[in-house]
């Protein structure tokens, strides 16, 4: 594989899975400050409708659009939701693209397989009829049987689906489940995969580009990795590791420290010092003889993101 070929398309989700960090609320004024670095960067999608709040968060739209901020605008409608054609209908009035949302887990509404299969597909085709870039997605998909997961995803490719989401809900799978599992869809579903990893067990960064190898096209990713419980693949780290290996996500790589910040004072909640690529202590060294060969020491130059390094007395 000739990873310097391939684009890999970035969402970002911090105004719509990062509002599931407790005690993290943006006003408008905020979404819109984080909106403009966000498109600065070059990131190229942003999901900010959250599928339980359709008809609130669609109002951010006007924002953007009174801006004429350049950037993809996406969001996310529940298939069981008892208003999803009145949300398929508002959301074909504003966003770029959206995803009919279906839980493959039986624990969830609605129970049935074939159940899930009939409404995904039956809502699928509604909205194309609203809207030309309807996609679907499917959290707990690594939480079920791959052959059901596959029955689904072809029957969305077929009822006319543009792109297909993975979602790793639990966070619970590795980089060689995620690569195998992505791998079987790639060989039958030929529409753009992304991939949403969550970061329960610390692998979200290593599941999003163990599935950048084994084929996906785009990633949902949060900047500093806000989100449910442990939180998202981190965009930061996510992106810095897409360009080492090769990959070309467009983000600026000097915006990364920017974002970071900006979503850190925002939010409230205090990055780590030793957080990979874009904490404090990064390019901290107590250990003058590192200066001789850095490389040795360091896993990208820091002037790959603005940084300098320093030296701390022992």
């Amino acid at each position: 594989m000739d990873a310097s070929k391939r684009k890999i398309i970035i969402k970002d989700s911090t105004l719509r899975e990062g509002l599931d960090t407790p005690d993290v609320e943006f006003t408008l004024h905020q979404k819109m400050k984080i909106i403009r670095a966000l498109a600065e960067a070059d990131v190229p999608e942003i999901e900010i409708i959250a599928p339980s709040k359709v008809f609130r968060d669609i109002k951010i739209i006007d924002s953007i659009k009174t801006e004429k901020i350049k950037i993809t605008t996406s969001g996310l409608i529940y298939s069981h939701s008892p208003q999803n054609k009145e949300e398929i209908k508002e959301a074909s009035n504003y966003l770029d693209r959206f995803d009919i949302l279906m839980p493959l887990s039986p624990k969830r509404k609605p129970f049935d397989k074939k159940a899930k299969v009939s409404l995904s597909a039956n809502l699928i085709i509604y909205a194309l009829g609203c809207h030309p870039d309807v996609g679907v997605g499917f959290p707990h998909a690594t939480q079920v049987e791959i052959d059901f997961l596959l029955e689904i995803a072809e029957a969305s490719v077929e009822n006319g689906a543009k792109r297909l989401t993975v979602y790793d809900t639990n966070g619970n799978k590795d980089p060689f489940e995620i690569y195998n599992l992505i791998t079987r869809l790639k060989e039958q579903v030929k529409i753009p995969l992304f991939f949403h990893g969550h970061n329960d067990l610390g692998l979200a960064t290593a599941n999003s580009l163990a599935a950048v190898y084994a084929g996906a096209d785009g990633l949902d990713l949060t900047i500093n990795g806000l989100g449910d419980r442990a939180g998202n693949a981190s965009l930061e780290q996510v992106v810095l590791l897409l360009y080492l290996r090769g990959f070309d996500s467009a983000v600026k790589l000097d915006y990364l420290p920017i974002l970071s910040s900006l979503v850190e004072k925002e939010s409230r909640i205090k990055l780590s010092k030793l957080a990979p690529v874009v904490g404090e202590y990064i390019f901290h060294h107590k250990s003058p003889a590192h200066l001789e060969s850095p490389e040795l020491f360091e896993a990208f130059p820091p002037s790959l993101i603005g940084f300098s390094r320093k030296v701390h007395e022992s």
